[in-house]
């Protein structure tokens, strides 16, 4: 490798792979400022600029800001102190991975929902997205509240599993805007009562049913809960869904 060799910024953009834009703004900030023709002005590049931006590109891609890069830049040697930093940068690039994760499941939930319904409410299908938004929240709800083992039941359940409990959701949302105004005790509103609850509790399973059962929690906590996930109902259609489930529960106890 000829270390002497010049190069102008478009031969050094070509073998970098940095493009000419962001060569500009680093030359713009200080950060990688080279020679510059003494009667053109025109940006020459040398092997020495190479090394710098090799740094750069490497600080970047472990997390630094471009202010903190242009402080470590001037570092002969990395000692030990740069742990700290990078631990710190590796706790932000964990919680963003989890992020990401988070919603790439979301994302496919929705896809096979819409795939399968065809069309949804946006006000039902906004409301499921925020439950799943609000998922790891809920765990720390349960958490609090020594329903460790509950969470970590609900963690291990599948996607499909998941979205199948999505669908119930779904159909039971929009029978609840069909049925509203019936009697609680009609037969098709209890048979969407009953569907629904029998779905949800083979979602669940006894075990965690009897865990959710036996749980000492404060009526005041349930709501913290229950605002996590809003209702995609007004609130006469949440007060008569209620009472449709009280009248179910009333008659036939568990399904």
């Amino acid at each position: 490798m000829n270390r002497n060799h010049k190069y102008s910024i478009g031969e050094f953009s070509e073998k970098t792979g940095i493009s000419i834009r962001t060569l500009h703004y680093y030359d713009e900030i200080g950060l990688l400022k080279p020679e510059k023709h003494p009667s053109s002005g025109h940006r020459i590049y040398n092997h020495h600029d190479i090394l710098t931006l090799q740094k750069i590109v490497s600080l970047k891609f472990l997390g630094y800001s471009l202010d903190k890069i242009a402080d470590l830049l001037d570092e002969s040697n990395i000692t030990v102190d740069l742990n700290e930093t990078l631990s710190l940068h590796l706790q932000e690039l964990e919680r963003k991975k989890e992020q990401i994760e988070l919603s790439m499941a979301a994302i496919n939930r929705v896809i096979k929902l819409l795939k399968e319904e065809g069309e949804v409410d946006s006000t039902i299908l906004f409301s499921l997205i925020n439950s799943m938004q609000t998922e790891n929240i809920q765990k720390e709800w349960m958490e609090r509240h020594m329903l460790t083992d509950v969470a970590e039941e609900l963690l291990k359940k599948t996607e499909e599993e998941k979205i199948t409990l999505d669908q119930t959701f779904i159909q039971m949302a929009k029978k609840v805007k069909q049925f509203y105004g019936k009697p609680v005790e009609d037969p098709q509103v209890q048979e969407m009562i009953k569907s629904y609850l029998e779905a949800s509790f083979e979602f669940l399973g006894e075990d965690l049913i009897l865990k959710l059962a036996d749980a000492d929690v404060e009526e005041l906590d349930i709501q913290e809960l229950e605002e996590m996930t809003p209702s995609p109902f007004t609130d006469d259609e949440q007060k008569w869904l209620n009472q449709a489930m009280e009248y179910y529960m009333e008659i036939n106890g568990t399904p």
